[in-house]
């Protein structure tokens, strides 16, 4: 009963957060003259940020690398838990436009914002959409505004580390920008599937590891540097687990 009583509050006060959004984030759109909308999408990310506030059993604890100069680009990359982990996310305290699968765009209110945002729709059933998804990106990175990517591409059903995709790290290499990655632990049950009810209370881990240089990679060394990229991030979440790498890995064959 606690939980859902706990719940219903929640998702309410979401609802009337993505509401009151709409409206501000329309008018911050409206005065944003950046050629990336850099001022509109730190306010979209805002939302993210106050969506977790309102979520008393959510204690988000952030460390790790201080990026100095928010507008220096990076393509991030980072694990990826629950849905959860977008607003998680969000508590990085610079702009980065997210690629996302196209059908959170078609969704009413929190798709316009993600339009609005300048946030990138990426349909996989289309090739052609990788394509422009992908030239979009660059052109965000070459006005030095970060770009930021799940490269396992879907959650993991279990909290350990999936199959890298290596389109980030082609995006990194040809953009000639570093790759900074993300680490997320602890959101595994905060949306648990097929439920409308958040889980119990959680401590959430969210650390920024130190860049990796792309300087004189070519296209050549993307799987090179991706999985470079994820033995860091792999590493990190079986230190916080208390396992071995292998036990962290979702690639890893049974023992």
């Amino acid at each position: 009963m606690i939980a859902a009583l706990r719940s219903l509050w929640v998702w309410g006060a979401v609802v009337f957060l993505i509401l009151l959004w709409l409206p501000l984030l329309a008018l911050v759109r409206i005065f944003d003259r950046d050629p990336v909308r850099y001022t509109t999408g730190r306010w979209f990310r805002r939302l993210g940020v106050a969506m977790t506030t309102v979520n008393p059993s959510w204690k988000i604890h952030r460390d790790g690398h201080a990026v100095a100069d928010p507008r220096n680009p990076y393509v991030v990359v980072s694990n990826h838990q629950s849905m959860a982990d977008i607003p998680i996310v969000s508590h990085l305290p610079w702009e980065m436009k997210w690629i996302g699968k196209v059908e959170l765009f078609r969704i009413p209110v929190i798709g316009w914002m993600m339009r609005m945002a300048g946030d990138i729709p990426l349909d996989r059933s289309d090739r052609r959409s990788g394509t422009r998804m992908l030239l979009t990106a660059r052109r965000f990175l070459q006005q030095k505004c970060s770009v930021m990517i799940f490269p396992e591409g879907t959650r993991s059903a279990d909290g350990r580390v999936g199959r890298f995709n290596d389109g980030a790290f082609h995006l990194a290499i040809k953009a000639g920008v570093p790759v900074l990655p993300v680490v997320v632990e602890g959101s595994s049950n905060c949306l648990p599937k097929k439920t409308w009810k958040f889980g119990p209370p959680l401590q959430i881990r969210l650390r920024v590891l130190p860049p990796v240089e792309t300087a004189g990679m070519t296209t050549g060394d993307a799987e090179k540097l991706r999985d470079t990229v994820r033995t860091m991030i792999l590493r990190q979440v079986a230190e916080w687990r208390g396992l071995t790498s292998a036990e962290a890995d979702a690639l890893a064959p049974p023992a």
